[in-house]
């Protein structure tokens, strides 16, 4: 419950902290820590409109999408403290696909709606998310072979850093888990949330037609995200440096703010790829995480 309960503090104040970060950096006085929130709340007191060439997948996806995020933040442990609420042998895939269903149901959604503006966005995500799959998978992968177990309470648990080596691959680890949560957050470089240049819209076209609660159900899923990820490189960081619990409570909280800051700032001074760049891109960080994979492999001498 406590991871649980410092992820939710992480989503409360990520969307405000990047706002805030990118207004202070281009000299304007920005909006309030909890404005993004605001507007969600805004959203959430409207009804929804159906176009009348949806389904029943349409209404329900942004429910399913907003639970299957919810699912997977239950796996997430809190370092080496509490487990999380659901822990297994394996459970980082089962983390990994829940992530995968709820995008399902999202781009599924989309396509329902009969709009080939919106099936263009749904095509995109897809693209993306299919290939920033496998860096997800090696960065997790050489956990496993650093720590020896498949789940996440355990793998944490186990992560030890005893040299320069091992905290040079933390941070190519937190650098990756960075970049792949902007990417499946349909941030810069790939997407630009603030865009609405019908060419290269993403994210944002392929949740066009929502409107109203979903559409609020929606943001807050994506905050919820964010702070998922944030979490992910706080078990990373924390474990190692064994600090008490309250000390590791602070430092969790603090390694969201500053991965929101961090957000901020590259989305700051960080332009758009051309469309044809993205996938060049991202297969990139495969590339990276693979040599990482690969130097793990023959620093511990495990298969």
């Amino acid at each position: 419950m406590i991871s649980l309960l410092l992820i939710f503090i992480g989503a409360l104040i990520f969307p405000g902290l990047i706002s805030i970060t990118k207004a202070k950096l281009s000299g304007k006085k920005g909006p309030g820590i909890f404005q993004p929130y605001k507007d969600i709340l805004r959203l959430l007191k409207k009804g929804s409109v159906y176009s009348s060439t949806t389904s029943f997948v349409f209404q329900v996806a942004p429910i399913i999408y907003m639970a299957s995020v919810l699912g997977a933040i239950l796996m997430i442990p809190f370092g080496n403290f509490k487990q999380g609420l659901i822990s297994f042998e394996g459970d980082f895939l089962m983390f990994a696909y829940m992530l995968a269903f709820g995008k399902f149901l999202m781009i599924i959604s989309a396509l329902d709606t009969g709009s080939g503006f919106e099936g263009m966005g749904a095509n995109r995500e897809a693209l993306y998310s299919m290939l920033v799959e496998p860096a997800f998978f090696i960065v997790l992968s050489s956990v496993v072979m650093l720590s020896g177990y498949t789940s996440f309470y355990e793998m944490f648990t186990h992560f030890h850093v005893e040299n320069y080596v091992s905290w040079l691959y933390v941070a190519i680890s937190v650098y990756l888990l960075i970049q792949i949560t902007l990417i499946e957050n349909s941030r810069l470089p790939v997407d630009d949330p603030k865009t609405h240049l019908e060419l290269t819209m993403v994210h944002e076209v392929m949740v066009l037609d929502n409107s109203g609660f979903d559409l609020g159900l929606i943001q807050i899923t994506g905050a919820l995200k964010f702070a998922m990820f944030g979490a992910l490189i706080g078990n990373l960081v924390i474990p190692p440096m064994h600090l008490g619990f309250e000390l590791s409570a602070l430092a969790f909280v603090v390694i969201q703010a500053l991965f929101a800051i961090t957000v901020g700032f590259m989305e700051s001074f960080r332009a758009r790829l051309k469309m044809i760049y993205n996938p060049q891109f991202i297969l990139t960080l495969s590339g990276i995480a693979l040599i990482a994979f690969f130097a793990v492999f023959f620093i511990t001498k495990t298969i």
